[in-house]
C-alpha cells in the first residue's frame, strides 16, 4: 500500500458570517430582534445605546466620559497583563477569578433568573394524588405512579395494565393495578385515566343523574352514530323517542373527550407587530413599529481609545474587530428595515381593496410578483415578512395572509382563496340547519351566484380547514 500526497485545487462558494448574520436579522419578527439587541449590548462593550442628552449638563457628561475612559484603559492594562488575552471576548467574560462563592453567587443568580416551568398534567395530577386520604398498599401506590407517568397530553392511559404489569418484572399484580386506575380515575378533570375516548367520556358522566344509564348505553353502543349525528338510527335502535335522543346527546355533547387538554403546558407567544398600517391625509401609510428597538451607536470613548498612539496593537486589534461586529449589526437592522418597509408598501398598494372592505377584496398575490415590483429575489421577500405581523384596523395579521392563491371566475378574473373560504363559511352560516347543504351544493351555489369555477373536493378542503363539520353532522332534527 502507497501513500501520496498531492495538491489539488476545490472552488467553494461560502457566505460570510456577516452575510448569514444579516440574512438571519431579516428573518427575525420583532420581538426576536429586540432579544438579539439586547444581548449584543451585552456582550459588545463597543456597541451602546443612544440616550437623551438632556438627562444632564455638557460638563457632568465630559467629566462621566473622561471617567469612563480611565476606566476603559485601566481595564486593558489589567488585560494585557493576562496570559490568557485570546480568550477573553467582552465584560460577560472578564476574569474573576476562582473563588467558590462567586461561582454559587452566579449559579443562584441564573436559576432565578430562569423563567418557572409550566404545571404539566402529571403535575397537577401528583399534587392530588399526593393528598389522597385514602388507605394503599405501597405497591397500589407504586402503580399508581406509573400510570401517572403514562398518562398523556389528552388524559388517556398510553398502555394497557398487562404490559404495565408485565414491564414492572412481577412487581405489581393486575389486581393491584386495577385498583390504582380506579384511583387515578378518581383525579380531576374527570375522564382521566380513561383507555379511550368512550371510557373518558363514560367517566365524566354523574353516577347520581337518573339517566346515568341511558347516557352509558349510548355511549358504549352508539358512540360512532352519535359523532356522525346519526340521532334517528339511534332512536330506533333504542326505541327511544326522537326528543329524548337529541336531549340525551345534546347532554353528552358537553362532554370533553380529550379531558387533558386542559392542563397541557404551553408557552405564552406574545405578538409584537413589525407594521402598523395608518390612514393619512386620504391614504394608507407604512409605518415600521420600531419604537421598542433601541438607537444604536458606536462609542465614542472606544473610537478614541482605538485612534489613540497610546493604545496597545492587540487592543486596538481587539477594539476594531468589536467595531466591525457593531457596525454590520446597525447596517443589517436598517438593511431589515429598509427592505420591510420596501415590501409592505408594495403590498398595501396592492390589497387596498382588503383594507376598504374587507376578506371578499383580498386578491390574490404572489411573492414573485412583490419581488419583481420592488426589485428584490424573491426569497429575500420570503425572509423579509417571515413571522412578523402587520397591524391593521381589521386586526393584527400574518403579513404571508395577504399572499394566496386564486380561483378563477366565469368572466376571467380570480377570487383569492381566503376570500372563497370566507364564502363558503357565510353560506353555510345562511343554510336551513334541517336541510343543511352538501359540498357539491355549495360548489354549485358558488358557480351559479358568484361565477366561480370550483370542485366540490375544493369546498370540502375549505369546509375541513374551517373546522365545519359535514352536511350529516350538521343536521338539526
Amino acid at each position: 500500500m502507497r501513500l501520496e500526497t498531492s495538491l489539488q485545487q476545490r472552488l467553494e462558494q461560502r457566505l460570510a458570517p456577516q452575510i448569514i448574520q444579516s440574512i438571519e436579522i431579516l428573518q427575525l419578527a420583532a420581538i426576536d430582534l429586540q432579544e438579539l439587541i439586547k444581548q449584543e449590548l451585552s456582550e459588545n462593550e463597543v456597541l451602546e445605546e443612544v440616550t437623551d442628552a438632556s438627562e444632564s449638563s455638557k460638563a457632568e457628561a465630559d467629566q462621566r466620559a473622561e471617567a469612563e475612559t480611565r476606566e476603559i484603559e485601566q481595564t486593558f492594562e489589567r488585560l494585557e497583563n493576562l496570559d490568557e488575552w485570546n480568550d477573553y471576548s467582552g465584560p460577560s467574560r472578564q476574569y474573576t477569578g476562582s473563588e467558590d462563592g462567586d461561582e454559587k453567587d452566579r449559579k443562584l443568580e441564573a436559576m432565578q433568573n430562569t423563567a418557572s416551568r409550566p404545571e404539566t398534567l402529571q403535575d397537577f395530577l401528583f399534587k392530588q394524588f399526593n393528598l389522597l386520604e385514602i388507605e394503599m398498599t405501597p405497591e397500589v401506590r407504586g402503580v399508581a405512579e406509573q400510570i401517572i407517568y403514562n398518562v398523556d397530553a389528552n388524559g388517556y392511559l398510553q398502555y394497557p395494565l398487562e404490559e404495565l404489569v408485565e414491564n414492572s418484572g412481577g412487581k405489581y399484580t393486575l389486581e393491584q393495578a386495577q385498583e390504582a386506575l380506579r384511583i387515578v380515575q378518581s383525579l380531576e378533570p374527570k375522564g382521566i385515566g380513561g383507555r379511550n375516548a368512550q371510557e373518558c367520556l363514560i367517566l365524566q358522566l354523574d353516577k347520581d343523574d337518573p339517566l346515568f344509564e341511558k347516557k352509558k348505553l349510548l355511549l358504549e353502543r352508539h358512540l360512532d352514530d352519535i359523532w356522525k349525528n346519526k340521532l334517528p338510527k339511534i332512536a330506533r335502535d333504542t326505541g327511544e323517542p326522537l326528543e329524548a335522543v337529541k336531549e340525551l346527546v345534546s347532554t353528552i355533547a358537553g362532554l370533553n373527550p380529550r379531558p387533558g387538554s386542559e392542563h397541557i403546558a404551553e408557552q405564552t407567544h406574545y405578538i409584537k407587530p413589525d407594521v402598523i398600517i395608518e390612514w393619512v391625509d386620504g391614504r394608507y401609510e407604512v409605518r415600521l413599529e420600531d419604537s421598542f428597538f433601541p438607537t444604536l451607536r458606536i462609542s465614542p470613548r472606544y473610537r478614541k481609545l482605538f485612534e489613540s498612539a497610546k493604545a496597545d496593537a492587540k487592543v486596538r486589534e481587539y477594539i476594531k474587530k468589536k467595531i466591525e461586529s457593531a457596525k454590520w449589526l446597525i447596517e443589517s437592522i436598517q438593511q431589515r428595515q429598509n427592505t420591510l418597509s420596501k415590501v409592505c408598501n408594495a403590498i398595501i398598494k396592492y390589497q387596498t381593496d382588503f383594507l376598504d372592505y374587507g376578506t371578499h377584496h383580498l386578491r390574490p398575490l404572489k411573492m414573485q410578483r412583490i419581488a419583481d415590483e420592488v426589485g428584490l429575489h424573491v426569497s429575500t421577500v420570503s425572509r423579509a415578512i417571515a413571522d412578523k405581523h402587520m397591524q391593521t384596523h381589521r386586526g393584527i395579521l400574518p403579513i404571508k395572509f395577504f399572499f394566496t392563491g386564486g380561483t378563477e371566475t366565469a368572466d376571467g378574473t380570480e377570487e383569492s382563496r381566503t376570500s372563497v373560504r370566507q364564502r363558503v363559511k357565510e353560506i353555510i352560516e345562511k343554510e336551513d340547519r334541517a336541510v343543511p347543504l352538501s359540498d357539491d351544493e355549495i360548489a354549485d351555489k358558488l358557480q351559479k351566484e358568484l361565477g366561480l369555477q370550483i370542485a366540490r373536493r375544493t369546498v370540502t378542503k375549505y369546509r375541513k380547514a374551517l373546522r365545519i363539520p359535514s352536511s350529516r353532522q350538521r343536521r338539526v332534527y
